[in-house]
């Protein structure tokens, strides 16, 4: 109950007070794309950079957290892809369906969150599992969009597509370029550092606040069956699949593992919505997911935190 009261329930305070500020229209029409702006430009670049020039190189090279948290990725969302394509679903459709299964929110709700439950010790985790799902998982979903596309496969034209997308990724370039000052040895000068904290102070709030701010603006009507089907993948199997591996195949110490747990038990994150309207697929389903998903990570979250801490 104190993890609840402590951890979960200020997250998702600021969720609410982002969801009915823009159901009230308080911070007017252009206010969730101008705050998405800054936090994905701005304020989580700046968490992110400072946490990979911090970071120890070795750190990186932990594969019991790569192992725990890709496994739990690619066990649910190969499967699920699998499965809807012995069903008919088109390779496109299921991509989509089963990113909305198994992306998590980690930029927006995960990085606040590990710090908020376990302190400085969680960012490194966190941001390597923020890679895995912006690099790799991002690259793999696009990839079988592309395959899907009608006419004869252009594999340069999927190569460019997958490229263009991580290197105008914000995220992934920040935390590219903190790796980059890390591994060359270079000290972060006191005033970019403080630089640094000031604005990534900013991130936490305006990042729940933003996804508010679009929970509130979700119109799209879904397939409850459906939904509920990618919700509980989510919020369920993929978190038992990443603790399974994390603490009873893999040695984790005890923050890493508890990162890889709570990171891929988050909601579903919003990247995925974007995708899906970019290519115009299951656009209704995977906003279903993102909107069910959250609302229902604050009771499946709360025991999670509840028992983890």
């Amino acid at each position: 109950m104190l993890a609840v009261l402590t951890i979960a329930l200020p997250v998702f305070g600021l969720i609410l007070a982002g969801w009915g500020a823009g159901r009230a229209g308080l911070l007017g029409r252009d206010a969730t794309g101008a705050l998405n702006l800054f936090v994905v430009w701005l304020a989580l670049p700046a968490v992110l950079f400072r946490a990979m020039a911090l970071i120890h190189p070795a750190d990186l090279l932990n594969g019991g957290l790569l192992a725990s948290f890709g496994l739990g990725i690619i066990i649910p969302y190969s499967g699920y892809v699998w499965w809807s394509g012995r069903r008919g679903t088109p390779l496109g459709h299921g991509a989509i369906q089963g990113l909305s299964a198994t992306f998590a929110n980690v930029g927006y709700m995960g990085i606040p969150l590990c710090l908020m439950a376990f302190g400085e010790g969680s960012l490194v985790p966190g941001v390597i599992t923020m890679v895995i799902t912006a690099c790799p998982q991002f690259g793999a979903a696009i990839v079988l969009l592309e395959l899907d596309q009608p006419g004869p496969r252009d594999f340069g034209r999927v190569f460019r597509r997958v490229g263009g997308a991580l290197i105008r990724n914000p995220l992934l370039m920040s935390t590219v370029a903190g790796l980059f000052v890390a591994l060359a040895g270079l000290p972060l000068p006191v005033p970019v550092d403080r630089f640094l904290v000031l604005m990534g102070g900013a991130a936490t709030p305006c990042a729940l606040v933003a996804t508010g701010l679009m929970l509130g603006e979700t119109t799209e009507r879904f397939q409850p069956l459906l939904v509920a089907r990618l919700v509980a993948i989510k919020l369920i199997v993929q978190p038992a699949i990443v603790w399974l591996i994390a603490f009873h195949v893999m040695t984790l110490p005890p923050a890493w593992g508890e990162t890889a747990v709570l990171m891929s038990a988050l909601p579903t994150g919003a990247g995925a919505f974007i995708i899906a309207k970019l290519y115009g697929k299951e656009a209704a389903s995977t906003s279903g997911a993102v909107l069910v998903s959250t609302i229902l990570s604050f009771a499946t979250l709360s025991v999670l935190l509840t028992w983890l801490t």
